[in-house]
């Protein structure tokens, strides 16, 4: 399977280069995709980000070597990439639950982290889902870049804080007084980064079309707000139930773990949607670009 060889090739590359000053753009790079993409897809499917597994992969050799030579904590600090013993020793704690000094005791239990072996697993059961074609459109939207990093990371509430404070600051209100209907339907629209670039673009915001207010429209992007053009696309159209924005993370791990080993479509660096709709019978809708 292509997503499986990308990333077992990227989990390779990384375990080469251990104990170098990567990051994950320049994993990205030597399997081709942005930073923001192969973060999102490497998250969602592995279970945790680049970070997470070049630190644990760091401490765990280091653990080792810590009792199995007469490394000092002050050499091995230096060697798996802290700046000072002091921050190699509190992250060695958190990790193994022992300082570094205490690890060079025999007797002493440590932590092992193995290399990850990326093997695409292919559970039984049901995922609905639906293929749609979408037109060339336009959105009004309020946006803000965010850091790849927090993509994937189901502990980081970035983006359902900025949903707060855009309730908070009256953008919906805003967006409301755009639109010629009381049919209310609002979307989260994530733009992939452009290349090298360590952030991506989210906002909130609605369609334009025949309902559209012309008049307020121009002021609103007068005012910060602004206008998102697309690109005809096939979309897979994923339901996400729940209460709130955990089930949209668990159903992106569902589309890289399930969806894309199955059908042979994969993400395509468009523009994705979460789409919510007035007495909708789930929390959102999650349209997501997709290609053979």
């Amino acid at each position: 399977m292509e997503l499986t060889k990308l990333l077992q090739d990227a989990v390779n590359y990384i375990e080469a280069h251990l104990n170098e000053n990567i990051s994950y753009e320049d994993v990205a790079r030597q399997v081709y995709m942005s930073g923001y993409s192969f973060h999102r897809t490497f998250s969602l499917t592995a279970g945790m980000t680049v970070c997470e597994y070049v630190r644990s992969r760091r401490l765990s050799l280091a653990a080792s070597e810590l009792q199995t030579t007469d490394i000092s904590v002050i050499d091995a600090a230096l060697k798996y990439g802290y700046e000072t013993p002091e921050s190699f020793s509190k992250a060695f704690s958190r990790f193994h639950g022992v300082t570094p000094k205490q690890a060079k005791q025999k007797g002493c239990q440590l932590r092992m982290f193995s290399p990850l072996a990326i093997k695409i697993k292919l559970e039984g059961g049901t995922m609905n889902y639906r293929m749609e074609k979408r037109p060339a459109e336009k959105f009004l939207m309020y946006a803000q870049h965010f850091p790849n990093e927090i993509v994937g990371d189901g502990y980081d509430s970035t983006l359902s804080d900025y949903w707060d404070s855009c309730i908070e600051n009256g953008v919906f209100k805003q967006l409301e007084r755009v639109r010629t209907t009381e049919k209310w339907e609002v979307y989260g629209i994530c733009t992939p980064s452009e290349e090298n670039s360590p952030m991506f673009e989210y906002g909130i915001g609605v369609a334009i079309d025949d309902n559209t207010d012309g008049e307020i429209l121009d002021k609103l992007c007068a005012e910060g707000f602004r206008i998102l053009e697309t690109a005809p696309s096939e979309c897979v159209v994923l339901k996400c139930f729940g209460e709130d924005g955990h089930c949209i993370n668990d159903m992106w791990s569902r589309f890289y773990r399930e969806f894309v080993p199955q059908t042979g479509y994969r993400q395509t660096e468009a523009p994705d949607f979460e789409f919510y709709r007035e007495g909708g019978d789930c929390f959102c809708e999650l349209w997501i670009p997709v290609k053979k």
